[in-house]
């Protein structure tokens, strides 16, 4: 069993400090509409409602795989993110197109359910037609310091996906200090995550800068040491093209030109889409 609590610290003042010098160094110094139109293609569409129907998720399938005729030289977005049940709706939508269909799975967004249980999700919702699964850690079980366990989670469910990408959710904004977002981004990357996710969007806060940041910076490193490259999902909150700009320099500026493509940078979101094609008509 691996030591997770030997994270390094990590100050979050430090963090904020570096964001600053990060965006600054980058944010005068930008085409923004070439940007902005790349963002676009970066986009998990997403509806995760109670009150979600096949209509819902048909008509947010067919906007997000028609953007590209808008006249506007903009791409589709890279995929749609919906709940297991709505999985065999959206894969029907989307016949035709390259949008990947995403699905939370694993008892999301509280993850408090018996491992058993949410891979037997997992794999229903694989079977459905899912390309990838979002799934979120056991918070709770974390912050009671059982790392090793919330490690064979994600393991499990990384096995249940067979073929479909993983991307681990971590909640960040219930993990508190930059130290534990640490702690959680290692554990999720060397269990077999293909992309470490920051929320669900259900809580607040969301995703943040800060959380952002300690994130990449455990991709870096672990690029560094192994060579693997492992992809990023800012999600809950991103709703403006002025935020979701920063979002991807600080991808740029920390991971480089090579994370910036729909393989390996996704930003969730709803409203997004929409406020992206107003900037850019």
């Amino acid at each position: 069993m691996e030591n997770f609590s030997k994270t390094i610290t990590i100050s979050d003042e430090a963090i904020n400090e570096k964001i600053k010098e990060l965006i600054s160094a980058r944010e005068g110094n930008i085409d923004r509409k070439k940007t902005l139109t790349t963002i676009m293609g970066l986009i998990d569409l997403t509806t995760l409602e109670g009150a979600d129907t096949d209509e819902k998720v048909r008509a947010m399938c067919k906007k997000g795989m028609t953007i590209d005729k808008l006249g506007l030289g903009l791409p589709n977005v890279a995929a749609v993110c919906v709940y297991p049940t709505l999985v065999a709706t959206a894969r029907k939508a989307l016949e035709g197109s390259n949008l990947r269909v995403a699905a939370v799975a694993g008892a999301f967004p509280a993850g408090q359910s018996p491992i058993r249980i949410k891979v037997e999700e997992v794999k229903y919702t694989v079977d459905e037609g899912a390309d990838e699964i979002d799934m979120v850690i056991s918070r709770g079980k974390f912050l009671q310091g059982e790392y090793n366990l919330v490690f064979d989670e994600i393991a499990a469910i990384k096995e249940a996906c067979g073929n479909a990408h993983l991307k681990v959710i971590l909640e960040t904004g219930e993990l508190h200090s930059a130290t534990l977002i640490r702690r959680a981004s290692e554990i999720a990357i060397k269990a077999g995550g293909d992309f470490i996710k920051t929320s669900t969007g259900k809580i607040q806060p969301a995703a943040t800068e800060m959380a952002m940041v300690v994130m990449l910076d455990a991709i870096k490193d672990h690029y560094t040491k192994t060579g693997k490259m492992v992809g990023i999902k800012p999600a809950g909150g991103i709703g403006d093209a002025a935020t979701a700009l920063r979002y991807y320099i600080l991808t740029e500026e920390i991971l480089g030109s090579e994370w910036l493509s729909k393989d390996w940078l996704r930003i969730g979101a709803s409203r997004l889409v929409d406020n992206l094609i107003d900037e850019l008509k």
